[in-house]
């Protein structure tokens, strides 16, 4: 799905969830580890800023969800930082940075399944209660007899 496209357009992250594209902030540099001469001079590495707030369409408690999952991305001005640095060409690093950020926010809108109680079988109830007495066994045995 290509980006490109007038200043003030919308980019689609998931069902119903979009950015405006003036709310992206990309930055470039040169990337790390081999790759010859192309790596010591070209700006290829991806760096996309996002504000949780300039999501259109997510709820708030799928905010909260994205944003407690990407805590370890967040910076210190509440921007979700993402890198990407594994492409050759900065406009496929541009993508890849995009596509993880709607994996994301894809992420965020599934909502978590309730936790409901259960009770434990009886087998687990006589199988728990069966090595509480094997348990009990040994220790009474290193106890040895009163003299």
């Amino acid at each position: 799905m290509s980006t490109a496209s007038t200043p003030g357009s919308s980019i689609p992250l998931a069902a119903g969830v979009s950015l405006r594209e003036s709310d992206l902030r990309f930055h470039f540099a040169r990337s790390g580890g081999p790759g010859g001469q192309n790596v010591n001079k070209v700006n290829t590495k991806a760096e996309l800023r996002v504000h949780p707030g300039a999501l259109a369409g997510l709820s708030g408690p799928a905010r909260h969800r994205l944003v407690t999952a990407q805590a370890h991305r967040m910076t210190g001005h509440g921007e979700i930082l993402i890198v990407s640095e594994t492409e050759r060409s900065q406009a496929a690093n541009r993508e890849a940075c995009l596509d993880k950020l709607r994996a994301f926010v894809q992420a965020a809108l599934t909502e978590p399944k309730a936790r409901r109680m259960t009770r434990p079988t009886m087998g687990s109830r006589e199988r728990r209660l069966e090595s509480k007495k094997a348990r009990s066994r040994i220790k009474a045995l290193r106890r040895g007899l009163d003299d």
